[in-house]
């Protein structure tokens, strides 16, 4: 049976006020509880590794982008993509940090790059991989791939030249 526009709009409008309670808070879901856990778990690791935490759910600009963790460790600033599933059905969670998602990972890291006055570290892309489950009695398993992707060739950080 197909569906009129105006029954599409109607059903994408429901789901749409459904995503919010009454208060208008929104209301998180078992994704983002998931994603909460792994990026616990990632936190936990990290600080074990002898990282320092600089910040969480990072959003350096008005764009989307966000990162998942900001760490230092060796003069490296390292911008951290967490990726948490239930099992390795599908494959490794790493695979999910595709082309698109590595360039808005390298969009945020710029714009967080540039409001802290470019500061001079090395910068690095790591993802965590958290394969396991809250409900789980088993540890989940924690893979820290570092180094997994690079800035593209050319990106320079100048900076501006002072107004005059």
């Amino acid at each position: 049976m197909k569906t009129s526009a105006r029954d599409w709009l109607r059903n994408a409008w429901s789901r749409l006020c459904s995503a919010f309670h009454r208060n208008g808070e929104a209301r998180r879901t078992t994704r983002q509880e998931t994603g909460e856990w792994g990026e616990d778990i990632a936190v936990r690791q990290l600080r074990k590794e002898g990282y320092a935490i600089a910040g969480r759910r990072v959003r350096p600009d008005a764009r989307n982008d966000e990162i998942d963790i900001i760490a230092r460790k060796d003069g490296y600033l390292v911008f951290v993509e967490v990726k948490t599933r239930k099992d390795e059905r599908f494959g490794r969670p790493a695979l999910a940090v595709d082309r698109r998602k590595r360039q808005a990972l390298c969009r945020g890291a710029s714009a967080f790059i540039r409001r802290a006055h470019y500061p001079s570290l090395t910068y690095r892309f790591d993802i965590i991989e958290v394969v396991g489950s809250r409900d789980s009695p088993d540890p989940p398993v924690v893979r820290h791939i570092e180094d997994a992707f690079r800035f593209p060739v050319g990106r320079i950080f100048a900076k501006r030249a002072a107004k005059s």
